[in-house]
């Protein structure tokens, strides 16, 4: 549905994305994710075709955006952060506006406006001015003017900032029902709620495509160390001596001494060995009582931040360097590719030949052997 190949985007000499490439599949909800200046917003404004890549190719349902903008404009329904609304219109007044800057044919106006407000569930508050409205109600008044028409594709950017917790539930579950008609890119900076809505993430750094998995996938591998919480009844206080008799204990941290008298650990590992046995084997004959020790699980918050943390900042030198050795693989690339065309052409000349000199001869011999008859 959306393809984004070798994608750069310079201002000057600052790349603000460097050749990025990943896919978003028809019917999935895919998070974007990043830190402020990773390239979001402009990957995401090339995408909706607001700006145009450097280098690089984006392929929207099988059109390019930049040979064919207006077909893949409206394929796309696009939904800005910070809910820009016209305050002096109604929520309908402003859909129907939307409506018309996307080109929906009059005939077809009325029912479209009256059922994007319905899906957002603003019937009631359809004839009120937007600049009335809740938080809530604008972010999803927003949202009717990105989904009117039934575009294919959304792009939402930040579709819940600022919102309280009754409305993010909300609008999540907005989101949601949308999988059933729409193909869905959400930028968002609160990666819990990504994991709780999308399947796969595409992770951007410095510019950069660090990943694309699924938020399964990335959790699972967000840590090669097993952390246990541990509650025990430990009265002469021999727990933190089993970090002697078990190797794989990195630490072990008090984190709350309760009003019974039981305390509450966290054991980081420097493996992924199970070490639970080990510890109830140990507590038990130390005379300690385990009242609970569960795994510590990790979330895509610790896989985000395994994955960005320290990466390297290139300088303007390196990344001249890189784009340098990029240009030279791509012109040895053409004149390879020129070679093998110019090779290929002397051997079709050549099997021309041979093909026209076949025919001569058997012409010649059909020929004489007419005459000798």
């Amino acid at each position: 549905m959306i393809e984004v190949k070798n994608v750069t985007k310079k201002y000057g000499n600052f790349y603000a994305v460097r050749n990025i490439n990943f896919e978003v599949r028809d019917g999935e909800i895919v998070g974007f994710l990043g830190r402020n200046g990773a390239g979001k917003s402009t990957t995401m404004n090339m995408i909706t075709g607001f700006i145009e890549p450097t280098e690089g190719d984006i392929i929207v349902d099988g059109y390019d955006i930049e040979r064919k903008p207006k077909k893949v404009k409206k394929l796309i329904g696009y939904m800005p952060e910070g809910t820009p609304l016209y305050s002096d219109l109604t929520v309908k007044e402003f859909v129907s506006y939307m409506a018309d800057l996307k080109l929906i044919p009059k005939k077809e106006k009325k029912e479209a406006v009256k059922k994007a407000i319905e899906e957002t569930g603003l019937e009631k508050v359809q004839n009120n001015l937007t600049r009335n409205l809740s938080r809530g109600y604008k972010q999803r008044a927003s949202m009717a003017g990105a989904i009117v028409g039934d575009p294919k594709i959304l792009i939402l950017d930040e579709p819940t900032v600022g919102l309280d917790p009754k409305q993010v539930i909300e609008i999540r579950e907005l989101i949601k029902s949308f999988r059933k008609n729409h193909t869905v890119l959400i930028s968002s900076h609160i990666l819990s709620e990504i994991s709780q809505l999308c399947e796969k993430v595409i992770i951007i750094d410095k510019g950069e495509i660090v990943a694309v998995d699924s938020t399964k996938h990335l959790e699972d591998n967000a840590t090669d160390n097993i952390t246990l919480n541990v509650v025990v009844d430990d009265i002469n206080n021999k727990f933190l001596s089993i970090k002697n008799e078990i190797s794989e204990i990195k630490e072990i941290k008090l984190l709350n001494e309760n009003e019974d008298k039981t305390k509450e650990y966290l054991i980081e590992t420097n493996s992924n060995n199970d070490i639970r046995k080990q510890i109830f084997s140990i507590c038990a004959k130390s005379d300690i009582t385990i009242l609970e020790m569960k795994k510590v699980e990790t979330s895509l918050e610790d896989a985000f931040i395994k994955l960005v943390e320290n990466r390297p900042e290139y300088s303007q030198k390196e990344i001249k360097k890189m784009q340098y050795e990029k240009e030279i693989e791509e012109l040895r690339e053409e004149e390879q590719a020129k070679k093998e065309e110019k090779a290929n052409k002397k051997q079709a000349k050549k099997e021309e030949k041979a093909r026209k000199k076949a025919e001569k001869e058997n012409k010649k011999e059909a020929k004489k052997g007419e005459e000798d008859k």
